[in-house]
């Protein structure tokens, strides 16, 4: 059975890139489905639109809409997010709310996040893999 990821930003801004980290793109093409968060989407536009990199914002829609899929964070991940966020903050952690709906996205789904910060993502009780740290 293929393993679904659901992509973080930072993922898919690295295989953006021109020169984009080896292992991460010998993971990406591994893929067969590209997943990723409403919230990811959000910071991918926020973040090229700011650069006026039209050609990059042009590259990830025509990424998304051939090989992926967007999840919304639907209720039933917002409230669960917002109960993980208030745990993880009790205990003295410091959680944004961003990472902690895209926690939410995973879990809801049964996915596994696919980040860089693998640490940001460590009380949320969620499979992650670190796709930089790839060996193929």
């Amino acid at each position: 059975m293929e393993m679904t990821f659901l992509l973080d930003t930072n993922v898919i801004s690295e295989v953006m890139k021109r020169q984009p980290d080896t292992a991460v793109l010998a993971w990406f093409h591994s893929l067969q489905e590209v997943v990723t968060s409403a919230i990811c989407l959000e910071e991918l536009v926020f973040g090229l639109r700011r650069r006026s990199a039209f050609k990059k914002e042009a590259w990830l829609r025509r990424m998304l809409a051939d090989v992926g899929s967007v999840l919304p964070v639907t209720d039933t991940a917002a409230q669960w997010s917002g109960e993980k966020r208030e745990l993880l903050q009790a205990r003295g952690l410091t959680v944004h709310q961003a990472d902690a709906l895209i926690a939410a996205c995973a879990w809801e789904h049964g996915l596994i996040l696919a980040t860089r910060n693998s640490g940001d993502f460590s009380g949320f009780g969620i499979p992650v893999l670190n796709p930089f740290e790839y060996g193929g």
